[in-house]
């Protein structure tokens, strides 16, 4: 049944009881376009209006750079609802975002070939 503390929203076999969806209120694309490497931090401005609990925890993760993926798989939601969740915070100033840095061409063909055997001897 459900942890102690955690109300009718989390029940140990099912998980998640509310759809991921609910979260970003049925929304499926963000205001802002992020990419899953883009790195979001809080700017420390306080959100004015109401915000939901998850928009708080990942307000809470972006004390120091941290990239989109990283969020999404701390709040165990799927990337697009992240998404949407991030860019309300962005909306409101509370977190600001940069895009993701390559310090290498990630089109460069010798790259995606090691990769690409690396990822043939793991199967």
């Amino acid at each position: 049944m459900a942890a102690v503390g955690d109300g009718p929203w989390l029940d140990d076999a099912a998980g998640r009881l509310v759809r991921p969806f609910t979260v970003s209120n049925g929304r499926t694309r963000p205001s802002i376009a992020f990419d899953l490497l883009s790195h979001v931090m809080a700017t420390g401005a306080t959100p004015i209006g109401y915000l939901g609990p998850e928009h708080a925890q990942a307000l809470d993760l972006c004390r120091a750079p941290v990239s989109v993926a990283e969020v999404a798989a701390h709040l165990r939601l799927p990337a697009v609802v992240t998404k949407v969740l991030l860019s309300d915070l962005v909306d409101c100033g509370a977190l600001t975002t940069k895009p993701p840095e390559f310090t290498h061409n990630p089109t460069d063909r010798a790259l995606l070939e090691a990769v690409l055997d690396g990822l043939r001897r793991q199967l």
